[in-house]
């Protein structure tokens, strides 16, 4: 895979890090969808992708592996298919399933660089932090970013700075000090727009997305 452009940016060295890292990302919607995607387009050649979804027509507004010609069939393995046409040398584990409190430990059977906390489910969530943090694993977890619309308003934080965001108080409330200011974070300062619909679009989820891919090339930079 060519990188030559990025590697203008930060230099070949920089280019082998990335290279050579493992990385883990639980959740293949919106958000770790485009978290993938721009991983791969990174150079990085080492990735393990936990999700026992399939895709569903209603995905098509947001989730970038999400295509009329292939509904119904595994985000896992399409997502497998999709990155091998982008770099044939990417090494992709699949597991192909839904984590739980009774098989969270799926996810620690390699030791990864950094994990990407793309789920929804807030109980999940809290274990992967307590597991990351006791570990001293790098985590990135993304809150909520359904039911808003203003991209301009994701950041990256710790979770003990997070407000506005239902699904981190639900998080929080899991955890210690200690293991929320060791939680990296993104998330939205956008109030969240009421709607009995768990509405969303592709802006949030994708920006969020993107977001943790720049945090991990910035972490490896400096």
């Amino acid at each position: 895979m060519n990188l030559v452009r990025l590697e203008a940016l930060i230099g070949k060295e920089n280019i082998e890090k990335i290279k050579n890292m493992n990385i883990l990302v639980i959740g293949l919607g919106g958000v770790g969808g485009y978290t993938v995607e721009s991983l791969i387009r990174s150079g990085v050649e080492k990735i393990t992708l936990v999700d026992g979804d399939i895709i569903e027509e209603s995905n098509l507004n947001r989730q970038i592996i999400a295509l009329n010609n292939n509904i119904h069939k595994y985000k896992t393995k399409e997502f497998y298919k999709r990155i091998k046409k982008i770099n044939k040398n990417v090494i992709v584990t699949l597991i192909n399933t839904v984590i739980n409190k009774d098989n969270i430990d799926l996810l620690f059977m390699q030791n990864y660089d950094y994990i990407i906390d793309a789920c929804d489910t807030s109980i999940v969530k809290s274990l992967l932090i307590k597991k990351c943090y006791e570990k001293n694993i790098k985590l990135i977890s993304c809150m909520g970013t359904a039911k808003r619309i203003d991209a301009t308003k994701v950041r990256i934080t710790t979770l003990d700075n997070v407000v506005n965001d239902p699904l981190a108080k639900k998080v929080k409330s899991m955890l210690t000090k200690e293991e929320m200011s060791f939680t990296v974070v993104v998330h939205s300062t956008e109030t969240p727009i009421k709607s009995e619909m768990l509405g969303s679009s592709a802006v949030v989820p994708g920006v969020a997305g993107l977001y943790i891919t720049s945090y991990i090339l910035n972490d490896i930079v400096k």
